[in-house]
């Protein structure tokens, strides 16, 4: 064991260590909360988003489900502040990155940011520092790309700096886990930066575990999401199936739900959203050709939920066919924007595809969402118009030659849409019983 382990752990048993995050989004913002309220360690936050900074260093939030109370209390701590001066990566003891590892335009992982970051920490790295990644990646990350990087500082790792990787497992709005709540997986590079992450992730989360290697670890969230993603794809693909043959894919899941063993229920949708299922898997399967290897199962898992979203347009310009409507110049109000109910995160959301779709066709979008009243600028589709949330009226629904229904947010007044919508495509399920004027997508 190296003096600097000693020491870290020495700053972890006494609560005297520091530590830094960079990126305040939906995984660094929530990590550096539980530090602060379970640990009551200093904790510096680095981002380069001007907007978030001010609001996180007034006590603001700019995510929901975080809750103001939790920032604001954070703040008056006095342990909490927030930075785009990246010079000050050298002061905290232990460094997270939490930032994206989007996909290119080829599906193939974009490792822009990671890169970044890391250069920026190796020209600061001192001796004694412990560096932990977070963001999802393909296996190897962690000790090729992110440690071929450190090493160029002439420190060695295990000895003078220590690396790890523990996968962010965030599950925006669950009322059940939390970060705190939901196990950690920890697995470093060699054995001192394996223990010195576990120890200290271990004052902010009540379960720890530690694996054999970062390898190990990044392998792990990978398989978490991709059996998530598969699985969806199973069932948006049964639900087709079962279309056809007269069945409502919702009466089946709800039949199969009743058998206590050897069933997991997953729900169709219009497409996959968040940062992690519709993106995870193809981080697997670019590595895999390293190794010769060919991901089919998983590639087709990833073309069916990719196609998710013009299955519903499909529909949806079936539905106006049969009203005698052409699509080009049909008025469409999409019903939630975040990728999933009760959430104000946008990220990967089918709606957004959606919308490209719909305007691609010459449809007159606009869309009802009370959890992101203005439309951001996204990524993957840069030349969307800027939309902003329409009140859900009577008049607003008598106007639309359609609703659809992408993300069936809680707060919304269902027997409203159905009653005043005259062609309303459901892709939640929603609405169990059949309806003349609905059509399940």
């Amino acid at each position: 064991m190296s003096e600097f382990t000693t020491e870290l752990l020495a700053k972890m048993s006494s609560h005297t260590i520091h530590v830094g995050i960079v990126g305040m989004g939906y995984v660094g913002l929530p990590l550096a909360l539980a530090f602060l309220e379970r640990a009551k360690i200093k904790v510096t936050g680095f981002d380069v988003d001007k907007r978030k900074i001010d609001l996180l260093n007034n006590g603001k939030t700019y995510i929901m489900h975080m809750g103001q109370d939790r920032v604001r209390l954070a703040k008056d701590t006095g342990l909490f502040h927030v930075t785009s001066d990246f010079d000050e990566l050298r002061e905290p003891d232990a460094l997270m990155v939490a930032v994206p590892t989007p996909l290119t335009s080829q599906r193939e992982p974009d490792m822009k940011y990671v890169v970044d970051t890391s250069e920026a920490i190796a020209k600061r790295l001192r001796r004694g520092q412990l560096v932990v990644l977070e963001s999802t990646t393909y296996p190897g990350t962690t000790d090729e790309l992110v440690r071929g990087i450190l090493d160029r500082s002439g420190l060695k790792c295990g000895e003078d700096y220590f690396l790890a990787f523990s996968p962010e497992r965030e599950d925006p709005g669950n009322k059940r886990f939390n970060t705190a709540t939901i196990p950690k997986i920890v697995g470093g590079v060699d054995a001192d930066s394996g223990a010195l992450a576990t120890a200290l992730y271990s004052l902010a989360i009540e379960k720890v575990i530690q694996v054999r290697s970062a390898r190990v670890a990044e392998a792990t969230k990978l398989t978490e999401n991709i059996f998530r993603g598969v699985n969806i794809a199973l069932v948006n693909e049964m639900k087709m199936v079962y279309e056809r043959m007269g069945i409502d894919i919702w009466d089946v899941l709800a039949a199969a739900s009743t058998k206590p063993f050897g069933f997991m229920r997953f729900n169709p949708g219009p497409g996959l959203g968040g940062h992690c299922i519709p993106l995870d898997p193809f981080y697997l399967t670019w590595k895999a050709r390293e190794y010769g290897m060919s991901t089919r199962f998983i590639e087709l898992a990833g073309e069916i939920n990719i196609n998710m979203p013009r299955y519903v347009i499909e529909k949806l310009q079936n539905g106006l066919n049969g009203a005698h409507k052409p699509l080009n110049g049909s008025r469409v109000l999409v019903l939630g924007l975040a990728y999933k109910k009760d959430i104000d995160d946008p990220r990967e959301s089918p709606s957004f595809e959606l919308i490209h779709l719909l305007l691609e066709r010459g449809a007159i979008v606009q869309y009802h969402d009370p959890h992101i009243l203005v439309a951001p600028s996204m990524r993957s589709w840069p030349n969307l118009p800027t939309l902003e949330s329409q009140p859900l009226t009577k008049a607003l629904l008598n106007a639309q030659d359609a609703v659809l229904l992408a993300t069936d947010h809680s707060g919304v007044d269902y027997a409203l849409v159905l009653r005043e919508s005259s062609l309303l495509v459901d892709t939640r399920g929603v609405y169990q019983e059949p309806q003349p004027n609905v059509l399940k997508a």
